[in-house]
Parts: structure tokens; C-alpha cells; sequence
């Protein structure tokens, strides 16, 4: 699924049902988790038409790309976007004037986190970093405790090790 159709069918699920907006209203916790600071806006709003239409990209030929190329956002880049279009209508009406005449929509999104990137890094890595630790906290709830096994077996031990014995029984 390209961003563009992501994009398109969050906004309408959010605009449709009146009552659960969440996915573009955003928490003060929210916006600062995802790097949506007040400087990063300042910038935002100095960007113009020619300042996407003049961002040199590499060339790319859509159907030559190897697969495992991954051309969409990640889930941290897509609230990000969220969060700004909703922050800023400027960015939102850019987006509209460049995306599809002059520029694909997953172009814009490249341009536009290239441009960011001094803004928004260590948002990204903080956010990679939480869900590792997520990850490796799922994995250990998830693996038996070894300790506690050993302390079984060792106990189990002990019991068929004081059954009385042979020689034991004849004293």
C-alpha cells in the first residue's frame, strides 16, 4: 500500500465518524513524542513550491526497483505526517499543489523527511529504541524462566534421592 492511499483513507475514516478523531487530533505527549516541536513548524512553514520542485532526488524507475525497497513510510514517519498536516494547513495545501502534478506522493514524503531530518532524528531513533525495548520485554515475558525450572528439577531430585535404600532398610 503506497502512502498516498494510506493517507487518503485515515483522513476519511477520521472525517466520517465524527466522534473518534484520534488519529489527527493529537496529545500534547503525542506531538513531542513524534518530534512536532514549534522550531520544526517554523521551518515547515518556510518551505514553498520550489523548494520540493528544486530538491534534487536520485532517479528511480518504478518498475526496476528491487522489492525489497521499501518506497512507503514507516509507522513512526506516518503519524508524524499526520501530525503535521493537521498542525499545519500550509504543509497540507503544498502537499495538494505539488502531489500528483509535479511530484508522486511517496516523493514529497522522501523530500519532505530529507528536509526534516536535523528536526526529527533523534524523534525517530527514541521511537525505534522504545519499541526494541517493547520487543525484547515481549520476548522475555515470553520465554520460560530457566531458573525456576532448574529449582523444580533440583527439588524433584532431592525427594527420589531420600526414598530409603537397600541397605538402609535392612539396619
Amino acid at each position: 500500500m503506497d502512502v498516498y492511499s494510506w493517507f487518503r483513507r485515515s483522513v476519511s475514516r477520521t472525517t466520517k465518524t465524527t466522534t473518534t478523531t484520534t488519529t489527527v487530533t493529537a496529545q500534547p505527549d503525542d506531538e513531542l513524542l513524534y518530534g512536532v516541536t514549534d522550531q520544526l513548524l517554523d521551518f515547515i512553514k518556510s518551505f514553498s513550491i520550489d523548494t520540493f520542485r528544486n530538491f534534487s532526488l536520485p532517479d528511480e524507475d518504478d518498475g526496476d526497483a528491487p522489492e525489497n525497497v521499501r518506497k512507503d513510510l514507516s509507522d513512526w514517519q506516518q503519524r508524524h505526517a499526520l501530525l503535521v498536516l493537521s498542525k499545519l494547513k500550509e504543509l497540507s495545501q503544498l502537499r495538494f499543489k505539488l502531489c500528483p502534478r509535479f511530484l508522486k506522493d511517496h516523493q514529497f514524503w522522501t523530500i519532505y523527511f530529507a528536509l526534516v531530518k536535523g528536526f526529527v532524528a533523534k524523534y525517530e531513533l527514541r521511537a525505534i529504541q522504545l519499541d526494541k525495548l517493547k520487543q525484547m520485554s515481549l520476548e522475555s515475558e515470553n520465554t520460560p524462566d530457566v531458573a525456576a525450572c532448574e529449582v523444580e528439577m533440583s527439588e524433584a531430585k532431592k525427594t527420589t534421592d531420600l526414598s530409603p535404600t537397600i541397605s538402609e532398610e535392612h539396619n
